[in-house]
């Protein structure tokens, strides 16, 4: 293992980040597992923090194996891996119905953790995405291919751990990777950590609190 908890992997990551911190940059978390991570960023850079709400399509019946992934936004932005549903014989249907679920579960997340809070404006900003740790990428792929619609100046991954062959790939999707840990094979990202304990609701909405919505404009 790498990390004590999440909040020693995120002082670790800020200090990778530091180089950024003249360039007022905005970090976006994903949640839950990436929101404690990225409030250390934040804190350190004195910067904005504000959410991608994505979600991994996992395959049924096997959901930790990504086929896909959706991102929050006016039109849901989803990313198909037509090798995972070609490999796993997904039909249609099942694909569909595993998209409408975790579309219902970034409806929730919106409201519980959003509601009227003010968004993020990375339209020629320095966009700095944080997750916990990256295994297939579906997810943190997803959530770089919206955000660059949004058109920011810089777009930066940023994950304190991360498996070799998945960081070489998302280098496509986004301006600048930062990942301390590289091992070439990554079983789980719970075992990088001592304390890999589920992150509530409550934690993520605790944290967004000590960082006003007025601050993300």
């Amino acid at each position: 293992m790498f990390y004590r908890d999440r909040a020693e992997a995120g002082r670790r990551l800020a200090q990778a980040l530091l180089p950024y911190a003249d360039e007022h940059p905005i970090i976006l978390a994903l949640p839950r597992g990436g929101v404690p991570v990225a409030a250390e960023v934040a804190a350190a850079l004195h910067a904005p923090l504000d959410l991608v709400l994505v979600r991994k399509i996992g395959v049924p019946g096997q959901e930790e194996l990504a086929m896909g992934a959706v991102v929050d936004g006016s039109a849901p932005l989803i990313v198909r891996n037509e090798d995972i549903i070609h490999l796993t014989n997904t039909t249609e249907d099942a694909f569909a119905a595993v998209c409408n679920r975790e579309c219902a579960e970034i409806e929730r997340r919106r409201q519980r953790y959003v509601g009227t809070r003010a968004r993020a404006n990375v339209a020629q900003r320095v966009a700095i995405v944080i997750d916990d740790g990256i295994a297939t990428g579906a997810s943190a792929r997803a959530a770089l291919q919206a955000l660059r619609l949004l058109h920011p100046k810089i777009l930066v991954l940023a994950v304190p751990v991360g498996a070799a062959e998945t960081i070489e790939m998302l280098k496509a999707d986004a301006d600048a990777i930062i990942c301390i840990e590289k091992p070439e094979v990554l079983g789980s990202i719970s075992a990088c950590y001592a304390d890999f304990r589920q992150i509530t609701d409550d934690e993520v909405i605790a944290i967004l609190e000590r960082f006003p919505a007025s601050s993300v404009r």
